[in-house]
């Protein structure tokens, strides 16, 4: 049977390229939600080779309602939940001391409260069904730092500890909990950087540049396979070496 895939965020950056690596594989169903939809979605939608497998809506993640009524009909069209992959976040770049309350609320609001919240939705689908996956997306920021991004490295950090306290939490019930730490990686969340910030951090990766979307989705792509059975509450840093 196919596996029922819910990604956050999924209509554009790394979250698009998620969801179009799954959607290739007959094998999963996938569900998806962003605050707006993009033209990857439309061709989604408008592809008939990918319609069937494939359901969008446009939902805030910060909206309770909106998005337990989202998992709701995942599980009418569906039938189940079977992976939650949390990749919606936002980053707001600046010196803490030059931040905004509403800024500072949006990244505690969206990263930490609006993925707790939607996974909470997930593992009650998932603990009848005893097994599950659960793909948090955080960033090597939580364990190293950066500049301008305190709030943003404080809510991946926090994301990583929920990896490793959930997993313990629902081992027994057959739900794995990972985490994927990318690296900075070529998405809109890095478009904001300067041409001297950029350069100051591919002069720091071992690989000399920075990353890809495509050079993340196959350990996404790992974790949801049955090749990932005994793997749970760990974190994969893909970062081209710079936290080696």
């Amino acid at each position: 049977m196919r596996k029922v895939v819910v990604v956050s965020g999924g209509s554009k950056g790394l979250g698009q390229e998620i969801v179009k690596a799954l959607l290739r594989h007959e094998a999963y169903q996938v569900a998806t939600f962003s605050r707006s939809t993009s033209a990857f979605v439309e061709t989604m939608q408008a592809d008939s080779a990918f319609s069937e497998r494939f359901l969008f809506q446009e939902v805030d993640l910060t909206d309770k309602a909106a998005v337990k009524s989202f998992i709701q009909q995942v599980k009418e069209r569906f039938g189940a939940v079977d992976i939650l992959i949390n990749n919606a976040g936002i980053a707001n770049d600046a010196l803490l001391a030059l931040q905004t309350d509403q800024e500072i609320d949006q990244m505690i609001e969206v990263n930490l409260k609006g993925t707790i919240g939607l996974t909470r939705l997930a593992v009650r689908e998932m603990l009848p069904q005893r097994h599950g996956r659960i793909i948090n997306i955080t960033s090597i920021v939580g364990s190293r730092g950066y500049r301008g991004l305190a709030v943003y490295a404080l809510t991946k950090a926090g994301l990583d500890g929920f990896t490793r306290s959930l997993a313990r939490e629902l081992g027994s019930r057959g739900i794995t909990v990972n985490s994927v730490a990318p690296g900075f990686i070529e998405t809109e969340m890095t478009h904001g950087l300067s041409e001297k910030q950029r350069q100051q951090i591919v002069k720091r990766t071992p690989l000399n540049r920075l990353g890809r979307p495509e050079d993340i989705v196959p350990f996404i792509l790992f974790l949801c396979s049955d090749g990932a059975d005994f793997m749970t509450g760990q974190t994969i840093v893909i970062d081209g070496g710079v936290t080696a």
